[in-house]
């Protein structure tokens, strides 16, 4: 039995496969460019008998429902997937969950009106998200699926932390309120951390920070996330590939009147054209830090800023917490740059935060400790894993669900396999 997992965005759909015993990854790839002329399909197996084979093609892709077939014929062929009756279940990622659902729930009619329902909270994800589910649902009919949010984890932080101080009735009546985001990938690394370290996650307190052109810190509190720094949506925050991070509020109004734009003008501004690129004119940390090495003043400019931000943030989550037991870098920045990590924890020696350049600058696979030994906080990099996450997720609720319904059977009555419900 397998396990699908699903990212449907606005035009592509990212898919891995997980064996159900011990989610050993099988297959993974992607379908882009939907809607465009000519669609391209990326698929690489990654089990032990054919490790880094892979595909490329182009093809036309007119939209979802022809990406997912394709998708189901390039998974037969390689042999990964005979047909529906080989999953055990598909996870899906989500981006909002709003207040409505605090962890992964298998998916039904009412939660698919709930997605639909939230779309003006996401209007560039859950639409995609939501296509994704709708033809998932057509064509693997009885197969359980299930929806992972990217804002689940989020939803244990305390009122004070959520809410803005605006006029309390916008949060009544339009759900104004910090949500957070990239929640799967910071509840994958604290439990990868806590599990490398020995301890049970209620019994730490940590600092994670998902680094990569989307950007995020969190403090967890004893396995709770307290505190994020993208808010209502994931403009918020840190700066990033092309979004600006925190901003006074005021320079959007100001830039309204002296440049004459509008609103979409200055919401494509502010997501599309700023944070690195917008400093700079690249969004690409690796390209940032070659031009900085260089010589490049601008590029310098925007490597200052990022880490500059997000020491910000740390010691903002050390006064929240109180007490940091571990701190984590993770996401494509997180894991690779030696210099973020390093300007990020400069002069922190007494916050109790100390980077070993030697093991920072050490490259090796896996979870890596980077803290110098006089440290009172660890410092650790942990590659993060959101698919495996869902995957969890997915098995998680499914066998749960299978497990009320052979709970609810009539004694002696066969209980009907959901996979082959229709």
């Amino acid at each position: 039995m397998k396990i699908l997992v699903l990212n449907s965005g606005s035009s592509s759909i990212k898919f891995k496969v997980f064996r159900k015993e011990g989610l050993k990854p099988l297959a993974s790839g992607m379908i882009e460019r939907i809607g465009e002329e000519t669609g391209r399909v990326r698929f690489r197996r990654v089990d032990a008998i054919e490790a880094g084979e892979g595909e490329e093609r182009s093809l036309s892709v007119p939209d979802h429902r022809k990406g997912f077939a394709i998708m189901q014929q390039v998974l037969k062929q390689a042999g990964v997937i005979a047909g529906s009756r080989d999953l055990y279940g598909i996870g899906h990622r989500v981006v909002h969950g709003g207040e409505r659902f605090r962890e992964p729930v298998v998916i039904t009619p009412e939660v698919v009106k709930t997605i639909r329902d939230l779309v003006p909270l996401a209007p560039l994800h859950n639409p995609s998200n939501l296509a994704g589910i709708e033809v998932a649902l057509e064509y693997a009919a009885g197969v359980p699926q299930v929806a992972v949010f990217d804002t689940a984890f989020h939803q244990g932080m305390p009122e004070h932390a959520f809410i803005y101080a605006l006029p309390l009735d916008l949060y009544h009546r339009h759900h104004v309120r910090r949500y957070g985001f990239h929640g799967t990938s910071h509840r994958y690394v604290a439990r990868e951390a806590a599990a490398y370290l020995g301890r049970p996650l209620e019994s730490l307190n940590m600092i994670t920070l998902h680094l990569g052109n989307g950007a995020s810190a969190a403090a967890i509190e004893k396995g709770r996330c307290v505190e994020t720094s993208m808010g209502m949506t994931p403009l918020e925050g840190l700066v990033m590939g092309t979004r600006s991070g925190d901003l006074d509020p005021a320079i959007v109004f100001y830039l309204a009147r002296v440049t004459g734009k509008g609103l979409d003008e200055l919401d494509h501004l502010l997501n599309h054209q700023s944070g690195l690129a917008g400093l700079c004119g690249e969004n690409d940390m690796r390209e940032v830090e070659r031009r900085m090495q260089e010589g490049d003043a601008r590029a310098a400019l925007a490597l200052e800023v990022f880490c500059h931000r997000l020491k910000k943030y740390i010691g903002a989550y050390l006064a929240v917490l109180g007490r940091v037991d571990c701190m984590v870098f993770t996401g494509g920045i997180g894991e690779n740059s030696t210099l973020v990590r390093l300007k990020a924890c400069e002069g922190l020696s007494a916050l109790g935060i100390e980077i070993d350049p030697e093991r920072n600058g050490c490259r090796s696979p896996g979870i890596k400790e980077i803290h110098s030994q006089g440290s009172a906080t660890k410092v650790l990099v942990v590659p993060t894993n959101e698919e495996l996450e869902i995957a969890r997720q997915t098995l998680k609720k499914v066998s749960e669900a299978r497990a009320q319904r052979m709970g609810a059977a009539p004694a002696g009555r066969a209980v009907p396999d959901p996979r082959r419900t229709k």
